[in-house]
This record gives C-alpha cells, structure tokens and sequence, in this order.
C-alpha cells in the first residue's frame, strides 16, 4: 500500500475519476471543490473533500490540502470571463502557499492549447516562453509552478483534447458547418489522462510532458464516425476559402519515460457512454 497522500485541487470531470482511482490503489487523497452539494460526491469516490475557491485568492481549506505529499492541480483556465491574468493569479496564490507546505510534489495540468498551429508535430521544446506560446497566460501560470524547483519535484502534463464518456465530438458539431474537417485532431481519452497522471505519480517524473493519444485522424474521420454512432446530424463539411492551419502534438516523451501502453491510442476507438 501506497503511505502517501495526494491531494487534487479541482475535482471536477478529470479530477473525481482520478481521486477515485488514486484512492482505489491505496493513496489517501483528498480534494477541492467549489460548490459544497459536490462534498458527498467526493466522500462517496473516497476523497476527503474539502471547499476551496481561488478568487483568484484562496478562500476555503487550502491550509489543510497542503498538508499532503503530492499536490495535482487541475483547474482549467475559463477563458475569457475574468481576463487573461485571472488564472495566472490563481496559481501564482496557490504557489506562494506551497512553498510554506510539506509538499514534495506538485503537478499542474496544463493544455496543448500552448501551442500554435504551424502546421507541423510539435514538442514539449517548441513553448518553454510566454512569447512562444498561442495561450501566453497558460505559459506564464506553467512557469509560476515551475518556480517551486528545485526545492520541489514540479511537472507540466500538456493534456490534449480531453475526450471520453460524455464528452462525445458529434454532439458539439451536429448539424453544423465544417471547414476544417481535414485537420488532424489532438485528443485524449480520460481514461489515458488518469493513466498517464497515474504514471507521473508512481514515477516521480519531472519536466514538462505532453498529453496526447499517438494516432492523429482528420476531424471530418472523427465526426463521421461519432456521428453514426451516436445519431447526430451529421455537419456541412466545405472546402475552406484558406488553408486551416494544424499542429500535430507529439507524445513520444511522455510515453518513452514512463513506458504507458495507451488504452485508447487512436481517437476512433474511444470509449464514449451517452449520460455518463
């Protein structure tokens, strides 16, 4: 068994199923939510629960999450509503808490967004500067997680397009019009997500890693296919005025460090459940 405890700040589509997986194997794990009708939720998957919101400063349990031994962070930016220097704010509150904490491990989840579409595969090098990057405040918070090294174990997990269960592609283009349909996706199933995070923990890995499955169809293949299956209308696939730009995000680092077999490595055989 496991003698650590983990805590997640952000226990939301990806953060439940991954306490709870975490708890499973033994880890003692809590976790953060905003709102408290969410509290029995966590209690039942076997996370001790705690409120937590970052306005961007903390108000709730923080003092008592931190006194954990791995610290996952998962609170995807909400683009747009408060400013871009909303979350950077977030984290940069929740870092100076850190640094008066126990803990020894702290990994943020972070997003291929990062990236710019320039029309070729890209690598955990290609955005290490906030002017690099195509989501500049996501850099700027990687970098205020990063500054928590040496003195602790940090690592940036790029997640690509977070998929699975419910998140189903066709119920988000149904009967619409599609002019990039020959784009190659950058997707992750949230079962590979965990698994990933899963390695991450057990190994102890550092550095910056991306999140992707390995195969890359085009977005036309994927809404095909997603479409049939699930009974969608299918979208208006057009030829566009200008060639849409891509990017074709590499996971070879993270799956040569760790040694994971993804369960779902090509986005077509993902795992969808209506109602999930």
């Amino acid at each position: 068994m496991p003698d650590k405890t983990i805590a997640i700040i952000g226990c939301g589509w990806l953060g439940l199923p991954l306490g709870s997986e975490l708890a499973a194997d033994g880890y003692r794990v809590k976790g953060s939510t905003t709102t408290p009708e969410k509290l029995t939720r966590l209690e039942q998957a076997s996370i001790q629960g705690h409120l937590l919101r970052l306005n961007p400063e903390p108000d709730g349990e923080l003092e008592t999450l931190l006194q954990a031994d791995v610290l996952l962070i998962d609170i995807p930016p909400k683009a747009g509503k408060q400013g871009d220097a909303f979350h950077p704010a977030q984290i940069k509150n929740l870092t100076d808490a850190i640094r008066q904490s126990s803990i020894k491990h702290v990994i943020y989840v972070s997003s291929t967004s990062v990236y710019s579409e320039l029309n070729r595969i890209m690598v955990e090098e290609d955005v290490t500067e906030v002017s690099q990057s195509a989501s500049p405040a996501l850099v700027q918070a990687e970098q205020y997680v990063q500054s928590l090294a040496p003195d602790r174990l940090v690592t940036i997990v790029r997640c690509g397009g977070l998929m699975g269960y419910d998140r189903i592609p066709g119920k988000y283009v149904a009967g619409r019009t599609v002019d990039s349909g020959e784009v190659p996706v950058n997707y992750l199933h949230r079962n590979d997500a965990i698994g990933l995070l899963k390695a991450v923990i057990t190994q102890s890995l550092t550095g910056v890693y991306n999140a992707v499955a390995p195969e890359h169809p085009t977005r036309e293949a994927i809404y095909r296919k997603s479409c049939a299956d699930f009974g969608y209308a299918l979208p208006t696939f057009i030829e566009p005025v200008n060639p849409v730009p891509y990017k074709i995000i590499s996971p070879e680092k993270i799956m040569s460090d760790t040694g994971y077999q993804f369960q779902y490595p090509n986005p077509l055989d993902f795992l969808y459940e209506l109602g999930a």
